[in-house]
């Protein structure tokens, strides 16, 4: 005991030890000593000297240290002592003040040490048990460790947790813990814990972390929070990002709408803490997270719904036009506000309603543009703004007409400011990064709408007084001429590109002016350094466009005769080669990876996203269009119109095939309607045929009741009054069923009218297919359920029948049996009854005659619709087999058009060699528009003795 009270107090008798003597003195103490107090004791001067000898302990007190946590486990003290020591080996102190190099060396020992720890999986699982403890020894000094290795391998660490049963729902009880000292060092642990891995970030959502997290966020205050509140967001962020699960586990949580109290900032925004901006940022990176371009676009959509809805775009908007937001603040705003309405409708036109507070009242739109024109404002926010422009024009045709109207003559309002007139300041403005802007901004009114880049050419310009308006096409052109910088010129040359692009009226406006072509090829033949080349690049996409959706309706400048020039002035090599300069070049590279422009400095503020996207589509094309001769071209479109006829017909055929097709479906509905009616038909007869076998057995009850009455006439008169008694209750039972028959008469005759109703419906079901094209097998059905129903008509007419004999019979034998005790009068009332009765069965039975008529005559046009539709049916046959050979004729011409394509390839190169041959033999080989004038047979005579 003597030497660890010296080891820690720094006292000892005689010359001091090393530090490596001491650290193995107290090494094999801990591996040797009985008692529990003797190894607490060594253990607790092992953490006490762990940092200023940390290779010493790490070396050799590891092995020691993690056998005192499988060993020792009933005692928290000695624990949580080895755990410090671990964590003190382990963890690279970024606090101390080092140089690179003693830093570097602290980090990899702290490498080489989890390597160790972790060389065996169970010592992590051990690690994972002994946060289960409760004990804050334990648990503390626990949490700190794991997250020391996560920094260190993280992989590693996260591959055992996953493996490990319970691994991560441990973990996430830490967010439980009462002690927030335990429960802000488990956030810490579980965002090292969640990096880069899919799998535990799906784990812990699930582990209702949202819910958890943001209670904890609205407990410390939302973003007038601390640390805590920061460490909060950036697990939250690493669960969220790149995670389409959590993202949508997120949404359909509800866990948006707990988002809007975030961003609820009163009128005085002045002297915001350095951590309130953190966490207001980090707020907003959450919500681009869930938005963002690059998420699939059902799920960014959805989130932008609801986010609409619950109020959180509102309530960005309401900081957008806040006064006294920090900078930063405000143009990460103006970035989350730009992806809550990217491709949104709704939010688009809300966006559209906002006003900025001032007075007069002004868009927010035109608030912002005046932000990203004005060279004083930062350059981060100028490329907000201009993200903000994009995103709230893009799929926004409503948007784009809009902006494109404050340009137009009848629009203007010369009392207020319009982002028309902001656009068309930035754009001849003497900074260049405005003129860059403005250029992008408005290419972005004319993206993918031909109506506005048409409509944008009426807009007149004024230069200067005294002289006559010139268009807003022309003095782009005009500007370009003047070799400005190359920012301003790139940005005008988009903004051409982008507008006649796939706009042939745009085409012939800007040929029309004599000088565009010819400062175009020049400044595509020269010469100049490497910042022009990719100015020459551009020009040479602006006039290939002027080829490719080029009219012909210019006779100097048809689509020939500007490959012609093409030819003769620069080169048809030379210029795919300065067009291809474009793609090549490393901003272009840059700018294609995401929507958002970001750049480090102005001066690298060249390419726009979409723009890179329209000359991926046209380089190809293009460069086609320029190799292609004037024959070829002809041919294609002789092929094109072909190809477009057979598709008339096909399309025609299609129509037909439709109609018939609903047509035929309309026919099965009503066999269909039909069918149901049969059946539930048959449910009636079969309802009918089971009270006829009840009246059967009725009726021989009553027989067998009056052959007993019939046998007691013979008996005394006292008898006979009895059995007089007993007759004449029988006859009012008789009497009884005489009136329950007369009702099942009449409901007889009701369902007999339904079944007259039912096949005047099958009669015009019938007369409708018969115009038909289809529907064979239905109609045959349907038929033979008629044919199944007329014979159990006969049927049911031939039990009537028989009831009516047995009838007739019983009231033979009530008369003769009755004769002599029953009044006069009852037995004529009785007798009309029956004689009643008997007319209605004899009505029924003519009814069932008229039927059965009905029937036959609905058989004889069955058979007749049975013809027609035969005829229909080859009628079809007929057309689906003209259909298959004006697709196979199809097939085949492409088929020859591929051949013709090659023949003329080849043909090409063997022109080819013999001009190289004749040059070859000392000949003069002539143009192409000297060959082209002379007659075709002089050309193979000529041929023909360049071969010999």
């Amino acid at each position: 005991m003597n030497f660890f009270r010296g080891v820690i107090s720094g006292q000892a008798a005689g010359p001091q030890p090393s530090g490596a003597e001491t650290i193995q003195k107290l090494c094999d103490r801990v591996a040797s000593s009985t008692l529990l107090e003797d190894r607490r004791d060594a253990v607790r001067a092992l953490k006490s000297l762990s940092k200023k000898y940390r290779m010493e302990v790490g070396t050799q007190a590891m092995d020691h240290l993690i056998n005192i946590l499988q060993t020792d486990r009933s005692d928290s003290e000695i624990l949580g002592y080895a755990l410090d020591t671990l964590y003190n080996v382990i963890c690279n102190d970024e606090e101390e003040e080092q140089d690179e190099n003693a830093q570097k060396q602290a980090d990899d020992l702290g490498l080489q040490f989890t390597d160790t720890f972790v060389q065996d999986p169970e010592h992590v699982t051990l690690l994972l048990t002994l946060l289960e403890e409760f004990d804050f020894h334990v648990r503390w000094p626990g949490v700190k460790l794991l997250t020391a290795l996560l920094k260190n391998q993280g992989p590693q660490i996260q591959g055992i947790i996953l493996v490990s049963p319970m691994g991560v729902s441990r973990l996430m009880d830490l967010l439980a813990d009462s002690r927030e000292v335990i429960r802000n060092d488990g956030l810490l642990l579980l965002q090292q814990l969640t990096k880069s891995n899919a799998a535990i970030q799906k784990i812990v959502a699930f582990e209702n972390a949202f819910e958890r997290l943001l209670d904890i966020i609205t407990e410390e205050g939302s973003s007038d929070g601390g640390i805590v509140v920061e460490d909060c967001l950036l697990l939250l962020l690493n669960l969220l990002k790149n995670n389409s699960s959590n993202q949508n586990f997120f949404k359909e949580g509800s866990y948006i709408q707990r988002m809007k109290p975030w961003f609820e900032v009163g009128d005085d925004n002045s002297g915001w803490s350095a951590q309130k901006v953190t966490n207001l940022h980090l707020m907003l990176q959450l919500v681009r997270v869930m938005v963002s371009p690059v998420n699939s676009p059902g799920a960014t959509a959805s989130c932008q719904k609801s986010m609409f809805q619950c109020g959180l775009l509102q309530q960005l908007c309401t900081i957008l036009m806040a006064t006294g937001v920090p900078a930063d603040i405000l143009t990460e705003t103006i970035n989350t506000v730009s992806e809550v309405i990217r491709g949104s409708q709704v939010n688009q036109d809300y966006f559209a309603s906002v006003n900025a507070p001032s007075n007069p009242p002004r868009p927010a739109i035109v608030v912002l543009l005046m932000s990203m024109v004005n060279e004083r404002q930062p350059f981060v926010l100028r490329c907000a703004v201009l993200y903000c422009f994009q995103c709230f024009l893009y799929k926004n045709q409503k948007g784009q007409g809009e902006i494109v109207a404050t340009l137009l003559p009848s629009t203007i309002d010369a009392n207020s400011i319009s982002a028309g007139q902001l656009l068309c300041g930035g754009l001849f403005s003497a900074d260049s990064l405005s003129n860059w802007c403005a250029a992008v901004a408005l290419a972005h009114a004319l993206q993918d709408n031909l109506t506005q880049k048409e409509q944008l050419l009426r807009v007149q310009l004024a230069t200067s007084l005294g002289k006559p308006p010139v268009s807003l096409l022309q003095q782009c052109t005009n500007i370009l001429s003047q070799g400005s910088k190359v920012q301003t010129r790139v940005g005008l040359l988009m903004l051409l590109c982008t507008w006649i692009s796939n706009c042939p009226i745009a085409v012939t406006h800007f040929l029309h002016n004599q000088e565009n072509v010819p400062f175009l090829t020049a400044q595509i033949s020269e010469n100049l350094g490497e910042d022009e080349r990719l100015v020459q690049g551009l020009c040479a996409l602006l006039l290939g466009i002027c080829i490719y959706y080029n009219d012909n309706s210019l006779e100097n400048y048809t689509k020939e005769k500007l490959k012609q020039l093409i030819e003769k002035r620069i080169g048809k090599e030379n210029f795919v080669e300065k067009l291809c300069f474009i793609t090549k070049h490393e901003l272009y590279s840059r700018a294609a990876q995401k929507p958002q422009p970001v750049f480090p400095s102005p001066e690298q503020m060249l390419f726009d996203h979409e723009f890179t996207k329209l000359v991926k589509e046209l380089e190809g094309v293009i460069t086609k269009a320029v190799h292609k001769s004037s024959e070829e071209e002809k041919k294609e479109e002789e092929v094109k119109k072909t190809l477009e006829q057979h598709d008339n017909i096909v399309t025609q055929y299609k129509e037909l095939i439709r109609e018939q097709d609903a047509q035929l479906q309309e026919l099965k509905e009503q066999v269909a309607c039909m069918t149901s009616q049969n059946e539930q038909l048959q449910a009636t007869i079969t309802q009918q045929q089971s009270q006829i076998l009840q009246h059967k057995d009725q009726y021989n009850i009553l027989k067998l009741k009056l052959a007993k009455e019939n046998q007691g006439q013979s008996n005394s008169q006292g008898d006979g009054s009895q059995v007089n008694g007993l007759q004449t209750e029988e006859l009012t039972q008789l009497r009884e069923e005489v009136e329950e028959l007369r009702k099942q008469h009449s409901l007889l005759q009701t369902q007999l009218g339904d079944k007259d109703a039912l096949i005047s419906s099958l009669k015009s079901g019938a007369a409708q297919t018969a115009e038909g094209p289809a529907g064979g097998s239905d109609d045959t059905e349907l038929l033979q359920e008629l044919e199944a129903l007329r014979s159990q008509v006969q049927s049911q007419s031939t039990e009537i029948g028989q009831l009516k004999m047995e009838r007739q019979d019983l009231l033979r034998r009530a008369e003769v049996g009755c004769s002599d005790t029953l009044p006069s009068s009852d037995s004529s009332l009785d007798a009309a009854k029956m004689a009643e009765l008997e007319s209605r069965l004899g009505a029924q039975t003519s009814e069932m005659e008229r039927l059965k008529a009905e029937v036959k005559n609905l058989s004889e046009s069955r058979a007749e619709l049975e013809k027609r539709l035969d005829s229909t049916t080859s009628t079809v046959a007929i057309l689906q087999t003209e259909k298959e050979k004006l697709q196979t004729d199809v097939q085949e011409s492409k088929k020859e058009q591929d051949d013709l394509l090659m023949l003329l390839a080849d043909q090409d190169q063997k022109i080819t060699n013999l001009k190289w041959r004749l040059k070859q033999l000392g000949e003069t080989v002539e143009d192409e528009d000297d060959l082209d004038t002379r007659d075709q047979t002089d050309d193979d005579d000529e041929e023909d003795e360049d071969e010999d």
